[in-house]
């Protein structure tokens, strides 16, 4: 059963045309790579499916709920591409803060576990967010996101600005939640993890999907040795 479906979604913004003709549907339980260039609208197309921007035609589902329903986005964790916590706070007062928005509670045990697995030091989270280095902004994100037990996660690039070691521990973190049957629908440019990570794939290039299917069915289709050729093939000969 799909629990994320888009229909026909288009956008514009300023008179251009962001998406055109978006169907796509994300079973539950799958791992969904969103891939494409700078400006081909992958952070418009989340945007639209957490309703933070409005869609010109079409219709998004997620569960059976039309997007627009705040009931829809329950069992939704979102972490952008751009994340930033309140400065102000320590690592631990924003996960307190987020714990109290999701309706769970802070236990300790649970944060120092989260923390070892994504390489946090726990003795950070007394810091002030201020002093986090980009790598530490981003994990304190994704250890909020995990911390959350949400069904659906939605990344916007979620590897940005990790070491090669917290990549690591993070997919490791992922292979897990599979297996307790979680939903992950993300965006990257980092190739090599989708090949790991997904189950399928979507390229999307110009505001269209030009392919949409597994790792191996795209490099089949676009007669490549590896996803990274495939997606150049796809992205230079495929009209759109």
């Amino acid at each position: 059963m799909p629990i994320i479906k888009f229909k026909n979604v288009c956008k514009q913004y300023q008179r251009k045309t962001i998406l055109k003709n978006i169907n796509l549907e994300i079973s539950t339980g799958e791992f969904f790579g969103l891939i494409g260039a700078n400006g081909a609208g992958k952070t418009t197309l989340i945007k639209c499916l957490l309703d933070l921007c409005e869609i010109d035609e079409g219709c998004i589902q997620i569960s059976k709920i039309e997007h627009t329903k705040h009931y829809a986005r329950t069992e939704i964790t979102f972490l952008p591409e751009q994340f930033s916590p309140p400065h102000y706070l320590t690592g631990q007062h924003f996960l307190t803060y987020i714990a109290k928005l999701h309706g769970y509670s802070y236990i300790s045990e649970q944060v120092e576990t989260i923390c070892k697995t994504l390489d946090f030091d726990i003795v950070a989270l007394k810091q002030s967010v201020r002093y986090y280095s980009k790598g530490m902004i981003q994990k304190i994100g994704l250890i909020a996101s995990f911390l959350s037990k949400k069904q659906l996660l939605i990344f916007d690039e979620p590897m940005n600005g990790l070491d090669p070691k917290a990549r690591a521990y993070f997919k490791n973190h992922l292979k897990v939640l599979k297996t307790q049957n979680t939903t992950l629908f993300f965006s990257t440019h980092l190739l090599t993890d989708i090949e790991i990570l997904c189950d399928r794939i979507a390229i999307l290039h110009k505001g269209q999907l030009p392919f949409i299917g597994t790792p191996s069915e795209c490099c089949q289709h676009f007669s490549a040795d590896n996803l990274e050729q495939a997606y150049l093939n796809c992205v230079n000969n495929v009209e759109v």
